[in-house]
């Protein structure tokens, strides 16, 4: 679940199984996003920090700063417009890989 104010402001979570099994969440809520111009018109570029629960032993060391489960977390993302309701993104996770997302309006 994501939330985007009027002023580009972004804030969500993410609920998600981790790559070993382990229940997951990303709890965001400092981001903003920023679309592009001219050219760019249906593009944007996103970012979001926060706080990531789940990696636990044996798996604690695969996320940096893990503390019991929990560390500092930010992710970077570009995408474009599909139409007024949808969007598709590419996540950067870090040295961890790329997650695609499709976003759709529930308003």
């Amino acid at each position: 679940l994501e939330r985007r104010g009027p002023d580009g402001k972004l804030e969500g979570l993410s609920l998600f199984t981790n790559s070993f099994g382990q229940p997951s969440a990303y709890l965001y809520p400092w981001g903003s996003e920023v679309w592009g111009t001219g050219r760019w018109a249906g593009g944007f570029a996103k970012w979001s920090a926060g706080l990531l629960y789940g990696y636990k032993p044996p798996f604690d060391h695969k996320v940096p700063l893990n503390y019991h489960g929990l560390s500092p977390a930010a992710i970077l993302a570009v995408g474009a417009q599909l139409s007024p309701r949808a969007a598709v993104q590419i996540n950067l996770l870090g040295d961890a890989g790329l997650m695609l997302q499709v976003n759709v309006r529930l308003d």
